[in-house]
């Protein structure tokens, strides 16, 4: 999943000396002057090729270094990462790539490429958040999503993390699916792009969202991972579809030191009456789990 190339052009110029050749002349007694030989034609230079440019690098340098997890904070949900950026743009499309770490044993994850690394992302964790959509590329570095919070709610920004891998630690594939979920028209929609095709397919016309103290988080997430849990039994065992973002209002719940966001069944399930989650129907909830780890998703 690397890509460079680097074109180096050399030009050697060849000229040719020219040769002009006369005979001498001779004034034989009694004769007239002789027609001098005609001097042999100057050879042409040959033309001096134009160098091909080299391509100018784009971005940062890259960092060849290497690195182990070492004392790392693991990049999960559980993390809190006051060095690393909050996503700048949330509005903004991602580039419709996932990303993951190449190495079984994961990949160092920077605040700025320039300096060193303040995370570590397995390749495969708990609760997942390994696979992240990228949303900004150039030769050696991706900035790409990030489960975890730059701090809890109430300490500061609990929106959505982002932060910088060198693409030579991933593995990248295209993702084809993305959800885009309209709080205000309560409808919720899974795009589908190919190289052959596009399409969008509405799942849902209602669902319930967050109330005006614990608002559903708006801005581009993912979709972290889905599970089963029987123990929740208002889903009915449906599956839960865990996003990589976190509630702008709560630092925990239900006893955990985190507030994930999440698609889940439920029987009530309209209006603005959950903790942030978004409530759906049965058939929602399974099409929306049957979508890859990393799938982006957008709420506006």
């Amino acid at each position: 999943m690397t890509k460079r190339g680097i074109w180096i052009g050399a030009a050697i110029a060849v000229c040719a000396a020219a040769a002009i050749v006369a005979t001498a002349m001779l004034w034989p007694s009694g004769g007239e002057e002789p027609e001098a030989e005609a001097p042999s034609p100057s050879q042409t230079a040959s033309a001096t090729p134009t160098p091909t440019p080299s391509p100018t690098p784009t971005g940062p340098p890259a960092n060849t270094t290497s690195y182990e997890a070492g004392g790392l904070p693991r990049a999960d949900v559980f993390g809190i990462h006051p060095e690393l950026p909050v996503d700048d743009d949330p509005d903004a499309p991602t580039l419709g790539l996932t990303a993951r770490a190449a190495d079984v044993a994961g990949a160092p994850v920077f605040a700025d490429p320039t300096g060193e690394p303040v995370a570590w992302l397995g390749q495969d964790q708990q609760f997942s958040g390994a696979n992240v959509p990228v949303v900004e590329m150039d030769e050696n570095w991706a900035r790409v999503l990030l489960v975890g919070r730059h701090a809890a709610a109430g300490d500061g920004d609990p929106s959505q993390l982002s932060g910088w891998m060198r693409v030579a630690d991933l593995e990248l594939t295209p993702a084809e699916q993305s959800v885009h979920v309209d709080l205000e028209e309560r409808t919720i929609e899974i795009a589908t792009t190919t190289d052959d095709a596009e399409s969008n397919e509405v799942v849902a016309t209602d669902f319930a969202l967050g109330t005006e103290a614990t608002p559903t988080p708006v801005g581009r997430t993912f979709i972290m991972f889905e599970d089963v849990v029987e123990s929740l039994a208002y889903t009915r065992g449906h599956p839960i579809v865990y996003l990589g973002v976190q509630s702008p209002t709560l630092a925990g719940y239900d006893g955990q030191s985190v507030a994930v966001t999440a698609f889940h069944y439920h029987d009530v399930r309209s209006g603005a009456i959950s903790n942030g989650c978004i409530r759906v129907a049965p058939e929602a909830i399974e099409a929306l789990a049957a979508l890859p780890e990393g799938t982006p998703v957008y709420i506006s």
